[in-house]
């Protein structure tokens, strides 16, 4: 048999944290909301005071980040879901080509934060967010371990960018 060569194996390698990224955070953001909402049962309790600034609050947000574009109605659910898909494949070809293997993960847990999110918006008709942050009169929109780790895998990347600038 032939052995695959150097650059087949490090594209491999790269495809495989884009996958082993993709897959954790859908499967941590699926069971984090399947139990909210079914083990916690936080839509009966509505909001749940964890410490000084952290509650546990139920909110479904038919809108987009930040509750953007939430006057879409009942076509928004589609219309968020068939743009989130198409940036997931768009990313996925990213991946794909990617040199970089924290790319590549941070590629991996945005599509997987974004197909989490877009499984809420086909299952509910909108997303399941229930983590509420709070300080000092300010309250940051209420959120979930997909958005979490969409913010995280953008910061990767412009982190990613600003660095490579500086080598340039």
């Amino acid at each position: 048999m032939l052995e695959p060569s150097p650059r087949r194996r490090r594209r491999a390698s790269r495809v495989g944290w884009t996958v082993l990224f993709f897959c954790l955070v859908l499967a941590l953001d699926q069971w984090s909301k399947h139990w909210m909402l079914h083990g916690y049962d936080l839509p009966d309790k509505q909001s749940v005071a964890l410490m000084p600034g952290l509650n546990f609050t139920m909110v479904w947000n038919h809108a987009i980040t930040f509750g953007m574009l939430g006057g879409a109605g009942s076509a928004g659910r589609i219309i968020f879901s068939v743009v989130a898909l198409f940036i997931v494949v768009l990313l996925g070809l990213w991946a794909a080509r990617t040199p970089r293997p924290w790319v590549a993960g941070a590629l991996g847990a945005i599509m997987g934060g974004a197909v989490g999110n877009v499984i809420d918006r086909l299952q509910f008709g909108a997303v399941v967010d229930f983590v509420h942050l709070h300080a000092y009169g300010w309250s940051w929109p209420v959120f979930n371990l997909a958005d979490a780790a969409i913010d995280c895998g953008v910061a990767v990347l412009i982190i990613d960018n600003l660095l490579d600038r500086d080598r340039g």
